[in-house]
């Protein structure tokens, strides 16, 4: 079972870029997502988190600017990121609580972390 996040990359304040994050695997379903975000020298922070029902959560500086999306039957999640800032560079990694089935036997797996993506704006 892996989680691959994908997608960043260098972009000028005022673009956007969407982030990719691949659970791969025997995967029965996703039962959430979070995105979080860890600038040098800070603490990782929640970006964004969503549920399997749709419910979704952002951080107040991303209010209105980003996105997260689930899709389910790709195993698949997703960050939309516009109107970004020199503040939102940072490596940005999914996280994520799923269920694997296996010979029969479903396995939920909690707080399973991805491979971070640089995400870098230059202002």
């Amino acid at each position: 079972v892996q989680l691959q996040a994908s997608g960043g990359g260098l972009v000028q304040a005022g673009g956007s870029l969407r982030l990719s994050c691949t659970v791969s695997g025997s995967i029965f379903g996703i039962n959430s997502m979070g995105w979080y975000r860890q600038a040098p020298g800070k603490d990782r922070e929640l970006v964004a988190h969503i549920l399997s029902g749709g419910s979704t959560k952002y951080a107040d500086s991303v209010k209105g600017r980003f996105t997260i999306s689930l899709d389910n039957a790709k195993n698949m999640g997703y960050l939309q990121m516009n109107n970004l800032k020199p503040e939102d560079t940072a490596v940005y990694y999914c996280n994520s609580d799923f269920v694997t089935y296996s010979r029969g036997t479903y396995y939920r797996q909690r707080d399973f972390w991805g491979q971070g993506t640089q995400v870098t704006v230059s202002s």
